[in-house]
């Protein structure tokens, strides 16, 4: 069993940088790829960013690249969602997920393809 809890969330003005965490219980979460995904109001959830187990492989939509940075510190259990440059169209419920599968090269977008969620933080951000 896993949890994962999204903190960092916040009202934010275009242009600012928002830094969200998402920390993860159990021993064996160092052990899986993990992906931000994020849902705005009256939209699907969409992909918008993964890292692989090690850490090694980043993934990123199109909409969030070269502002948006993931990483994670696997002695804490922590991955990160460093956010820059934001845009109103960022605004959304930020979600982090779990792979399903331990030890991938990573990279998957559909969120078939993760088994725990956490909670959600809202990202707002005002023009």
């Amino acid at each position: 069993q896993v949890q994962l809890v999204e903190s960092g969330g916040g009202l934010v003005q275009a242009g600012d940088s928002l830094r969200l965490s998402c920390a993860a219980s159990g021993r064996t979460a160092s052990s899986y790829g993990m992906g931000w995904f994020r849902q705005a109001p009256g939209k699907e959830r969409e992909f918008v960013t993964s890292i692989n187990w090690s850490g090694r492989n980043t993934y990123y939509a199109d909409s969030v690249k070269d502002r948006f940075t993931i990483s994670r510190d696997n002695t804490n259990n922590t991955v990160y969602l460093q956010m820059t440059s934001l845009k109103p169209e960022d605004t959304a419920i930020y979600y982090c997920a779990k792979e399903r599968r331990a030890y991938t090269t990573g990279g998957y977008r559909s969120s078939k393809e993760y088994d725990y969620w956490g909670q959600g933080t809202q990202v707002t951000v005002s023009s």
